[in-house]
């Protein structure tokens, strides 16, 4: 597996931490999580922006080892687990989407999603990689967590990457290909003005 970087190809330049952040699949299995540098991870996770301050994040973090892990492991889809399962630490990412107060919260999966955004980041920033993943079995996973008040979005792979580590076919492929996004120019949308009159 090349270890090559896979710095972003930018139309301006971008701070480091977000041109070279990517996401593998080829993970250390020796390499453990510090305490600290988890703090760290749910701290830039925990100071995201929220709708209202409502932070309707949480997580569930299991890591390698942990009785927790296999069951999560589990839950995976199978392309997902012949990876994951060598990543130091495994994050359920949930949402809040209804307050103990009862109200709605119809903006919670964005909030939330910024707040992985963040945890993100600050992996990058820690020299650890992050590959989020949707296949998994969400009811399997709702059914580890200790509340039914949240809604599982996501699970997030944290380790380090190993760039000797030789993965299977197609995902070694994958992991080798260059990144790529659309140009900014097929992300904008017109804003049209509105035909009923501004307010007084």
């Amino acid at each position: 597996m090349s270890d090559a970087p896979k710095t972003a190809n930018t139309a301006e330049p971008l701070h480091p931490l977000l041109a070279d952040r990517w996401s593998p699949r080829a993970f250390d299995p020796e390499h453990r999580l510090t305490d600290r540098q988890l703090t760290a991870l749910l701290e830039a996770a925990r100071w995201a922006p929220s709708c209202g301050n409502s932070q309707p994040w949480r997580f569930g973090v299991v890591r390698r080892g942990d009785a927790a892990h296999v069951s999560l492991l589990a839950a995976l889809d199978p392309g997902n687990r012949v990876w994951a399962h060598a990543a130091a630490a495994l994050i359920v990412v949930a949402a809040q989407t209804v307050a103990d107060s009862g109200a709605s919260r119809p903006w919670a999966a964005y909030d939330t999603g910024q707040a992985v955004a963040h945890l993100s980041i600050q992996a990058q920033h820690e020299g650890l990689a992050v590959h989020q993943l949707a296949g998994f079995d969400a009811e399997r996973v709702a059914a580890l967590l200790p509340t039914a008040a949240v809604t599982p979005l996501v699970v997030v792979a944290v380790g380090r990457r190993a760039a000797t580590i030789e993965l299977d076919e197609p995902l070694a492929t994958r992991e080798r290909a260059a990144r790529h996004r659309l140009p900014v120019a097929d992300l904008l949308l017109s804003v049209r003005p509105s035909s009923v009159p501004d307010p007084v």
